[in-house]
């Protein structure tokens, strides 16, 4: 499995094409305050336009919504059924991520056995209610330099509030990848901004 150096997350697949068009290989559906039938159409209509573009698709939160609609992973947020448990249900090639703020989450998913970790957020962001606390590019560096000493090397990607500008410190760190919403999605060109974010990640 390669996990992408660009997470995109949205809550719709409307834009999407484009997107997908443009070089995004990864997305995440992450989806709140729908009712089960919603649900099961939307992230059913969001796996189909993935795999058109052969893009790995993700579900946020919802482990058995995954399985039933062939999604290829699964994320996890903190209060979410736990890696182990996700793990058990889904086998041991669906994709499995977790979110992480602290070196300690990283580390229990680490031993979690995840796929992959969001860690963030880098700076404020309007995406995610309850959020946790920012870490900025210290916070990332030192939960990095904690990782180096400690042999952990499940690919970290950075999440919240990211703009193309940050990726060359960030990535100077040590971290896999970046997700991101908003730096795409209000974008004067969505697709462009895919592109440019690509760019970096070819250097």
């Amino acid at each position: 499995m390669n996990i992408s150096n660009l997470h995109y997350i949205t809550d719709t697949t409307q834009g999407l094409e484009p997107l997908l068009k443009a070089g995004l290989n990864w997305v995440q559906l992450r989806v709140k305050n729908r009712n089960e039938k919603e649900m099961y159409n939307l992230a059913d209509s969001f796996v189909a336009l993935c795999e058109k573009y052969k893009a790995y698709s993700i579900i946020n939160d919802y482990p058995k919504l995954a399985r039933r609609v062939g999604a290829d992973g699964v994320h996890l947020g903190k209060e979410d059924m736990s890696p182990a448990e996700a793990r058990a249900l889904l086998g041991k090639d669906f994709i499995i991520g977790g979110t992480a703020n602290t070196f300690e989450d990283v580390e229990g998913l680490y031993e979690a056995g995840v796929d992959y970790v969001g860690l963030g957020p880098l700076r404020f962001t309007e995406t995610k209610k309850n959020l946790s606390p920012v870490l900025g590019l210290e916070g990332y560096n030192e939960i990095m330099q904690s990782c180096q000493a400690n042999s952990i090397r499940t690919p970290i990607i950075a999440i919240g509030g990211i703009a193309v500008e940050d990726l060359a410190a960030l990535y100077d760190m040590g971290l896999h990848g970046v997700a991101v919403s908003a730096a795409i999605r209000k974008a004067q060109n969505p697709a462009a901004a895919v592109k440019a974010f690509l760019a970096v990640n070819a250097l």
